[in-house]
């Protein structure tokens, strides 16, 4: 037994680093929206659901509380070119010997002890039957008008009004003779960093780093996703009991 204990001490850092984080406390995961499709569950229910993939998310920087005040690991993903990045960026990697990552996210963790630099992130950190929250950019949709942008009545369909029942109206107060800022103008519709607060993963793709989550999440395909815990409760949904036979 002392002898195996002695070889247990012995690993080297290199031996740690290579072997991917399986029961670590990290909830976190960056990846890419593949897109939706459907898949039958148990019961014979069809369920739509948004593929993510979550392949060549790695530990990138590792923050204590004796050292940055918080504990927290950030997390790169999505291989690029080094001139695409800032020096800052590109040296940041370079210098702990990863490759330059497009993406770098940061999750608080309770312990960091399990982490090291260059360690892969999985997708099992999440489990099937978990609730997390996806954030991502939404879908670009150009210029729009009050009605489809901010949900205007618009004007009475009545005679006079052809040529303005889609319009905003007035514009400001009788009293300042100009635009108030913050006013709801028609414009630029869609680009913005979107959350979906609550959302079930159904199932998950070890081998090939998939995650199946129930319903949409933002963006178009392509599009670059965060997932993290939820924060909403969740409620257990109880399956009603079946019609007792008539005799």
């Amino acid at each position: 037994m002392g002898q195996e204990a002695k070889l247990e001490k012995e690993k080297t850092a290199d031996d740690v680093v290579a072997q991917p984080i399986e029961a670590a406390p990290l909830k976190g995961l960056v990846g890419t929206k593949i897109g939706m499709t459907r898949i039958f569950v148990d019961d014979a229910r069809m369920v739509p659901v948004t593929v993510i993939s979550t392949a060549g998310n790695i530990v990138t920087l590792v923050k204590t509380k004796a050292s940055d005040g918080y504990d927290a690991i950030q997390v790169g993903y999505g291989d690029v070119i080094e001139k695409k990045l800032s020096k800052a960026e590109a040296q940041h990697l370079i210098k702990k010997g990863l490759t330059p990552k497009r993406w770098l996210k940061e999750f608080r963790v309770k312990d960091t002890a399990p982490f090291k630099i260059g360690q892969p992130v999985p997708v099992s950190v999440f489990a099937k039957g978990e609730w997390v929250q996806v954030s991502g950019t939404t879908r670009g949709k150009g210029y729009a008008g009050v009605m489809k942008r901010h949900g205007f009545a618009g004007l009475p369909h009545s005679h006079g009004n052809g040529e303005y029942r889609r319009h905003p109206g007035t514009s400001g107060a009788q009293g300042p003779q100009h635009v108030l800022p913050g006013t709801r103008k028609p414009g630029h519709m869609g680009v913005v960093w979107s959350t979906v607060p609550k959302i079930e993963v159904v199932d998950i793709d070890a081998e090939k780093n998939l995650i199946l989550l129930r319903g949409s999440v933002p963006g178009p395909n392509g599009n670059f996703v965060v997932l993290r815990p939820t924060s909403r409760a969740v409620k257990v949904s109880v399956q009603p009991q079946s019609k007792k036979a008539k005799k």
